[in-house]
């Protein structure tokens, strides 16, 4: 049972004065210094949302009215640029950067009243799937110490699961948000690609990247979504959000009469038995409530991992060009000159990932590869969208696991990077394709949880939602 009322509930009560600020504040940070074991948090913003807390509650004494979001606490993934602790991305070379100013999503959720008591573990840059790559501390698996959390928004997914606060943010290049949601049995959205503003937040693959919230319920997911979506100026390649929004799902409805299809690339080899099991007994479930399940073939699909790990250090191998420790971040005292100081100071700032990305991402951008590699990739995630597309021509969703597995044991695939790649098989496709798709739980193996993925065509971030409702309530 949840210390958190819905978002919603917890605004209502602080509006009303039944419950201050002040006091959901010091509760969020009362749970992260009991759960420091598990790693999820890098840095609280105690002194700033203690700040915020006290105004709200002021201001709720005087009869005005806060927002949609009043004194509601949340946790940011530490690729978010929030005022009252440093942003570093969970990585050496941004240690010691405060930031100049917030990340719009940020600015919206507190505009609504919303408070940011502390920034998340992640794999330094959001380069992997587990934390394990986070030049800090590997976040463990609220669910079994033993096991990783998932990435990259592990600490994110983690911090939910441990009932920190009523929601947090995450980023979503690959899958992490959907794959550590998964793995930590909690409900993670990644919207269209566009409909959340990028700006201010640690570029990784610039146009895959998405940014969006993990929470308990759907229902708490498609409140923080209507709240920070829609146009930004700071980000041109930002969309107009739904005009009904997305925070009233009443209408959900019944999946009766939906076309839901199930893709067919997703359940052959390397998918784990157990985790099949649970993809049958949730698609039984929406059959016998009336949903028509249909088999649907995308072709092309199994080629999206290969793309996407060409697309995406190539744009990884671009945008961590401006960290070279002369403007900001890790610079290297003892070097004697600028080429000496770009060498050192990105040498000892950035880990073995970042560097491995980088290397990986000149290569296919270089002179005589750029043609075989990076070009080929592009005409084939073309290819890919394209059958997304016709897919969502003869079914209104599609379903899928998230991973091919539970989380895996730390340290179990650190030695092997090809490995730690597969955990993306099925969530890179949507972020090629720019379509929405979020994770949502829906049982247990061994101790650990499993989620199903729902995926629906591009813009359709509201239908995905009630059906994502509608599913979760079968499911209960």
């Amino acid at each position: 049972m949840s210390q958190w009322a819905s978002i919603t509930d917890i605004s209502t009560s602080v509006q009303s004065g039944s419950v201050t600020a002040t006091e959901l504040v010091e509760r969020a940070l009362s749970a992260i210094t009991d759960a420091t074991e598990f790693q999820a948090i890098i840095a609280t913003t105690e002194v700033r949302a203690r700040e915020r807390a006290a105004s709200i509650d002021e201001r709720v004494k005087k009869g005005e009215m806060i927002g949609r979001l009043a004194g509601v606490p949340f946790i940011a993934k530490d690729n978010f640029l929030v005022f009252g602790a440093e942003t570093t991305a969970a990585s050496n070379i941004l240690k010691g950067f405060t930031a100049p100013y917030q990340a719009t999503a940020v600015e919206r959720l507190e505009a609504e009243g919303a408070i940011c008591v502390a920034k998340a573990n992640l794999d330094a840059f959001a380069h992997g799937g587990s934390t394990e790559n986070s030049d800090f501390f590997t976040t463990k698996n609220p669910h079994n110490s033993e096991y990783v959390p998932g990435g990259s928004s592990g600490g994110s997914a983690a911090a939910i699961a441990l009932d920190l606060a009523p929601f947090s943010l995450g980023t979503d290049t690959g899958g992490s948000i959907r794959q550590p949601a998964s793995f930590t049995g909690i409900v993670g959205l990644k919207p269209t690609y566009g409909l959340v503003s990028r700006s201010g937040v640690v570029a990784m693959a610039s146009s895959t990247d998405v940014i969006g919230p993990i929470t308990r319920t759907v229902e708490d997911a498609a409140v923080v979504l209507d709240v920070m979506s829609g146009k930004d100026d700071l980000d041109g390649t930002t969309i107009e959000k739904n005009r009904e929004g997305y925070a009233s799902l009443t209408d959900a409805g019944s999946v009766s009469g939906k076309r839901i299809g199930i893709i067919t690339e997703y359940l052959g080899q390397g998918l784990a038995p157990e985790v099949r099991a649970v993809l049958d007994a949730t698609t039984s479930k929406l059959q016998a409530a009336g949903a028509q399940i249909i088999e649907i073939s995308l072709p092309t699909l199994p080629m999206a991992l290969a793309v996407y790990y060409i697309v995406c250090p190539a744009e990884i191998s671009s945008n961590l060009g401006r960290y070279d420790g002369q403007r900001f971040g890790h610079s290297a005292s003892e070097a004697t000159n600028l080429d000496e100081s770009y060498k050192l100071s990105r040498g000892q700032g950035f880990g073995k990932e970042a560097k491995r990305r980088i290397m990986i991402g000149t290569y296919v951008l270089s002179s005589g590869y750029y043609d075989a590699y990076y070009k080929q990739a592009q005409t084939v995630r073309t290819k890919i969208s394209n059958e997304f597309a016709a897919a969502f021509e003869k079914v209104d969703f599609l379903i899928g696991p998230v991973a091919p597995t539970t989380a895996f044991k730390i340290g179990e695939n650190v030695s092997d990077p090809l490995q730690m790649y597969l955990s993306d098989v099925m969530t890179v496709g949507a972020n090629l394709s720019g379509i929405p798709a979020i994770s949502i739980p829906a049982g247990m193996v061994n101790e650990l949880p499993v989620g199903i993925q729902i995926m629906a065509g591009h813009n359709e971030d509201r239908a995905l939602l009630q059906i994502a409702k509608q599913t979760e309530e079968l499911l209960g």
